[in-house]
């Protein structure tokens, strides 16, 4: 993990944007967003996750440069990251996946498109889609970093409660131990597998 992440204080904003669809414009105006958010809420600090691709790269790094409350910073392993976005204050992505982690984290978070494919992430409370115009990036996410937004104590994943591998290895536990060694199991409409 980046040891700066570490030795930051005061409230978080995480971001992330890769897809190729914000490549070019969208990108930059996300880029002028996470300045001007920076420039003008002084107790942020805001840590960009810079994909490896050069296209991400080279606008993130020409817009955002060394400014010093913006923190680019390499891809994280998966561990650091979810602990990064539990910390954080606020999420700005163009990620799907992340969609489905915010529920479960409980961090508002801000989604960089003009589509989702996940509109249960925003009939959740937490997630708002907000397209990449600069100016509504600046606006929800100051309205959120402002606080008494209406966002939901508790919210219930729409995507589970992260238990359907406990539950699917009880029930492989369970036919095993009434299975005899020979006997096949149906893994409904798949292939049969043997049981040990």
């Amino acid at each position: 993990a980046d040891s700066r992440l570490e030795e930051m204080e005061g409230r978080v904003v995480v971001v992330t944007a890769h897809r190729r669809e914000n490549y070019g414009p969208p990108l930059a105006s996300i880029c002028r967003s996470l300045v001007t958010l920076a420039d003008t809420i002084a107790d942020i600090n805001i840590v960009f996750s810079v994909h490896l691709n050069p296209v991400v790269r080279d606008t993130v790094e020409n817009i955002i440069g060394s400014h010093s409350r913006i923190l680019l910073s390499e891809p994280l392993d998966y561990v650091s990251f979810v602990h990064l976005m539990k910390r954080a204050d606020l999420i700005l992505t163009d990620s799907g996946g992340i969609q489905e982690e915010v529920p479960s984290l409980g961090t508002p978070a801000l989604v960089m498109r003009s589509v989702t494919e996940r509109p249960e992430a925003c009939e959740c409370g937490l997630v708002r889609l907000v397209g990449t115009d600069e100016t509504k990036i600046v606006s929800e996410a100051t309205r959120l970093l402002a606080g008494g937004d209406g966002l939901p104590e508790v919210v219930e994943n729409p995507f589970g409660d992260g238990m359907s591998s406990k539950r699917i290895c009880e029930v492989l536990i369970s036919l095993s131990e009434t299975a005899g060694p020979t006997t096949r199991i149906e893994a409904g409409e798949g292939t049969p597998f043997p049981m040990p």
